[in-house]
């Protein structure tokens, strides 16, 4: 009988002195910075214009040279991790920000969390529609606020208190997001089951972007930020603002997920996966693949992730067709991908040198 990674690690819990003996009260001693990005896993490669493609792969580069700054001038993973999604929100290839996705009335919800991995301090949004960076205004509800997570008008007020910008709803609009509402609101109809007609179409519930970034001090950040589900109705929030769910930083491990958020939230994929480095002693590359390819498909649901650990080592799973997607190391050069054939992008482990 196969057992979930829940299941393990609550075992291990209470079996308490059984747990494997770790050393990780110790911080590994700092390497080299690094910052892993995504652009969300909802890539269906029969849709994609190589113009759209090409787009996407400069936009990547350009949130890694960006974030990849902030490393390599000394500046916390926190301040990677924001600069880099701050990119990715204002470039519309992306469900977040500027490309975020409709909702069943046509307006634009936004999501984002950040978490600091050193002090487990955490900031999160939801809901919020006239917000041009959701994970710049996560990053004040966790430094200047003494809440976690705030949503829809009061997170706005919050953000006018703070001396943020706000942008006209119209910001948002992109006419392939609206095209893709229109589809959406159609296949509905004819399913006449909204469950059926989401599972059948995976770019309603893919899109996101998000980063993990290791410091020169060894901390860890997570961050991630979308525009949700298109058509998504009655106030649905996914995983992608819940601490644990899809995004996690601890002092061993740094998660961002990309995929259907229901099946994350069920999960708890985000803290499933650090708690797997942590309790079982795995390396990141066996716990993601546990969790994004055995446990969330043996529930229904799908997508990928990027991780990141206090060694330096990543992986970047996905069970999709492809996933947006890059990461930048020491020497600062920017390496993306989309497809599964993308061997630039692979976490440097993987790949023959």
């Amino acid at each position: 009988m196969r057992l979930s990674s829940l299941s393990i690690l609550c075992a291990l819990a209470i079996a308490g002195g059984s747990m494997p003996a770790m050393a990780a009260d110790v911080p590994p001693a700092p390497v080299d910075p690094v910052l892993v990005i995504h652009g969300g896993a909802g890539v269906v490669r029969a849709g994609l214009s190589d113009a759209e493609a090409a787009a996407a792969r400069e936009a990547l580069a350009r949130a890694l040279r960006i974030g990849h700054a902030q490393l390599r001038d000394g500046r916390p993973a926190l301040d990677a991790v924001v600069a880099a999604i701050t990119v990715l929100e204002d470039d519309p290839s992306f469900n977040a920000g500027r490309g975020a996705v409709f909702t069943h009335e046509g307006r634009n919800e936004l999501d984002a969390s950040l978490m600091d991995g050193a002090t487990r301090a955490a900031g999160a949004v939801a809901g919020v529609r006239r917000i041009r960076n959701p994970i710049q205004l996560a990053r004040h509800v966790m430094d200047d606020s003494p809440h976690v997570m705030l949503v829809g008008e009061g997170a706005e007020t919050f953000a006018q208190a703070q001396g943020m910008p706000f942008v006209d709803p119209a910001w948002f609009h992109t006419e392939k997001r609206w095209q893709q509402l229109q589809k959406a609101r159609s296949d509905a109809d004819a399913a006449r089951n909204a469950h059926a007609a989401v599972a059948d179409d995976p770019l309603r519930y893919f899109g996101t972007v998000g980063a993990v970034a290791l410091d020169t001090s060894g901390a860890l950040a997570a961050g991630t930020s979308t525009g949700g589900m298109t058509d998504k109705r009655w106030g649905r929030v996914g995983d992608a603002p819940v601490i644990g769910a899809g995004t996690w930083a601890d002092a061993r491990c740094a998660v961002s997920g990309t995929g259907w958020g229901e099946f994350y939230l069920r999960t708890a994929a985000a803290h499933a996966i650090c708690s797997r480095v942590e309790l079982l002693g795995e390396s990141v590359e066996t716990a993601a693949e546990a969790v994004i390819n055995v446990d969330i498909p043996a529930l229904g649901g799908n997508g990928g992730a990027i991780v990141l650990g206090a060694d330096g080592r990543m992986a970047l799973p996905f069970n999709t067709e492809g996933m947006y997607r890059g990461w930048i190391g020491a020497d600062g050069i920017p390496h993306v991908g989309i497809g599964r054939d993308d061997v630039e992008a692979m976490a440097p482990e993987r790949v023959d040198r």
